[in-house]
Formats: C-alpha cells, structure tokens, sequence
C-alpha cells in the first residue's frame, strides 16, 4: 500500500464513522496537537508508532498501516501551482501578496535568516464575530540565522 492510498483509507473511515478530525484525535492522543495529528493523517506528517498503532485501531485501518504512519513522509505534493483549491489558493495568496511584507519584517526584528517550520507549532481557531465567524491560525516558529563560514 501506498502512502496515496492510505490517506484514502483514512478519509474512507473518516466518512464511514462519522468522526469530525477533532474527535479522531482526541481518541489518538487527547494531548497532542489536532493539527499535527491531522496532518500526519493526511500524510504530512508522522506518528509516533503508539499514536499510528491508536489511529489504526480508532480508524478501522487496514493491518500494517501503523508502519506507515509513522514512517518520515514525502512532504509537500500539491496537486498543481498554484493551487487550484479556493481555500488553499488562499494561503498562496497570502504569500503573494504578504511575503515580502512578512519577510522584511521578521528579518528586520530578527537578522538574517529564517522561521523554521520544523521546530514549528500552530494553533486553528474559530472566532464567532456577529458579521459572520472568522478564523484564527496562530504560527509560532525557532527563528534560524543563516549562519556565515
């Protein structure tokens, strides 16, 4: 099986139980962060071989998937550039039309160098607001200085 079809089984069982990502991992790991669990479901992430193990049990997944799980992952595929799904054009937008902003901004307070999106957590929140609900995504990344040699 590959990584491909095991993101499938996972949306399959997903439907099949009627379970929100939330509850899923809550049953996984009520400790862990959603959005990193999330994302190692789908296939961006991976597990720590007791989280794959309880996600193969809360899923009804096929024997085996918990290796899978928790093997390191080939990060990043999208489907096309830019991306043609509306909510993640969106985050492509933000980049566009926000990263040189961003950039100038983090480097001026921090120096040269980069946000780590490896020593990396972030939060997802909803946000009632009479004029219609917002959402909340909260990034917290090691700043990293290139370094001189």
């Amino acid at each position: 099986m590959t990584r491909a079809d095991l993101t499938e089984k996972v949306y399959e069982a997903k439907r099949a139980k009627g379970l929100a990502w939330k509850e899923i991992c809550r049953k996984i790991d009520p400790k862990a962060s959603p959005v990193l669990l999330t994302a190692a479901l789908l296939g961006q992430m991976k597990l720590e071989p007791a989280e794959a193990k309880k996600a193969e049990q809360v899923l009804g997944l096929p024997k085996g998937s918990a290796a899978l799980l928790a093997e390191v992952p080939y990060r990043g595929p999208l489907p096309s550039v830019p991306p043609t799904d509306p909510l993640i054009y969106r985050f492509y937008e933000l980049i566009q039309v926000y990263g040189t902003t961003w950039k100038e901004l983090i480097q001026e307070e921090f120096g040269d160098g980069i946000m780590s999106a490896i020593d990396f957590e972030m939060k997802i929140e909803r946000l009632p607001d009479p004029k219609g609900d917002r959402v909340k995504i909260a990034m917290s990344g090691k700043f990293l200085p290139y370094k001189r040699y």
